[in-house]
């Protein structure tokens, strides 16, 4: 049999019809990453988010400031002007916009009309990000922001970066909620063969889903087991939770630990090293996605040389999920939709759900 029954593609076109893909609108009104803090200065900055055109900047007093980056007067982009006074001022006519978008000046006459300005966006800088609320900023809700506690204390070392994902960011979400994909993906990264056949458990509730495993014994790849020390043949516990925290957070959390020590020895409690790697994807396109990325541990602190160790090797294997997504994203973008069908596994559940979720948030607010 080369091809399922009609009767099953059909199915299996149906039941992607309930999730979130591509096609499916963006939910604005959520907190997304906008950028590094460290990219936004006293200068223009100009990223597209959702599908929309803005421009960045720092005022003289750390401000972040987010804009529409369009001249209402004749459509010129803003960030192709100047930043004067923590002001924008127009490359085309040299109209001047504050921080809030007003038009405070237009040049060619001695009074600046009244009502007229750009659309702002509120931020809020928290660590090494800012977060962009991308819905109406008076609706904006810090609430809605998912503590991140490790990513501001002093007891977590940390480092971040960007990759440029060629691909829905849906899809990224869906990638980081099973990660049965390390055994293959990233089998020359930090994959290990057991990793996929591991025991694992769904949690799956309103707007919260999560997959963990627990790969226990097993041998460490390098970028784990040269840091902790955990380097020898099935020494290893490698326990992983795997969750959705909101649109513009996933985050991964490991624990890992010698399985051959008793959990309380008779000296002293047996040591365990934790990581933290919190992905934060933000739409550009329905099919491109800025993704930001914070890696924390609470080991070898103040340690620089393994700061860059992890660092690299895990951007190494970063790259492999920007790549693979790549390629589907071809695939999909290849395929006419009458022959376009994917089916599930068991290990998909969390992130069939939290498709099924998106959707759901998208049609919502549109619904009002």
């Amino acid at each position: 049999m080369t091809r399922p029954l009609p009767a099953v593609i059909t199915a299996a076109q149906n039941a992607s019809q309930r999730m979130a893909d591509r096609h499916t609108p963006f939910v604005m009104n959520d907190w997304y990453v906008a950028a590094l803090g460290e990219e936004i200065k006293d200068q223009l900055l100009a990223r597209t988010l959702l599908g929309r055109r803005l421009v960045f900047y720092r005022t003289s007093t750390g401000q972040v400031v987010a804009l529409e980056d369009r001249c209402p007067h004749r459509s010129m982009p803003l960030s192709a002007g100047t930043l004067t006074q923590d002001t924008i001022v127009c490359g085309y006519h040299g109209l001047r916009f504050n921080t809030e978008g007003d038009c405070i000046e237009v040049p060619s006459q001695a009074n600046c009309p009244k009502n007229v300005g750009i659309k702002a966006y509120r931020t809020h800088e928290r660590g090494a990000v800012v977060w962009i609320w991308m819905g109406e900023a008076e609706e904006a809700d810090l609430s809605k922001l998912p503590p991140q506690e490790w990513m501001e204390s002093p007891e977590w070392e940390r480092s971040q970066g960007y990759l440029s994902l060629q691909a829905s960011y849906v899809r990224l979400h869906e990638n980081l909620l099973d990660l049965t994909h390390l055994s293959f993906l990233h089998a020359k990264s930090f994959g290990t063969p057991d990793y996929a056949k591991a025991a694992f458990e769904s949690v799956i509730g309103d707007g919260q889903f999560a997959l963990l495993r627990n790969v226990v014994p097993t041998t460490l790849p390098p970028v784990w087991a040269i840091p902790t020390g955990l380097t020898g043949q099935g020494q290893a516990a490698r326990i992983v939770r795997s969750e959705f925290r909101s649109l513009g957070l996933h985050e991964v959390s490991v624990t890992f630990y010698d399985c051959h020590l008793p959990e309380n020895g008779p000296e002293n409690k047996r040591p365990e090293f934790r990581i933290r790697t919190a992905h934060m994807p933000t739409p550009e396109t329905a099919t491109s996605t800025h993704y930001f990325i914070v890696h924390g541990r609470d080991f070898a602190l103040n340690d620089a040389a393994t700061t860059r160790f992890m660092h690299d090797q895990l951007f190494v294997a970063f790259q492999e999920d920007v790549d693979g997504l790549a390629l589907q994203e071809l695939a999909l973008a290849s395929t006419p939709p009458e022959d376009l069908y994917e089916f599930s596994v068991a290990a998909d559940a969390p992130s069939v759900a939290m498709r099924r979720y998106v959707l759901t948030r998208q049609r919502q607010e549109t619904q009002g």
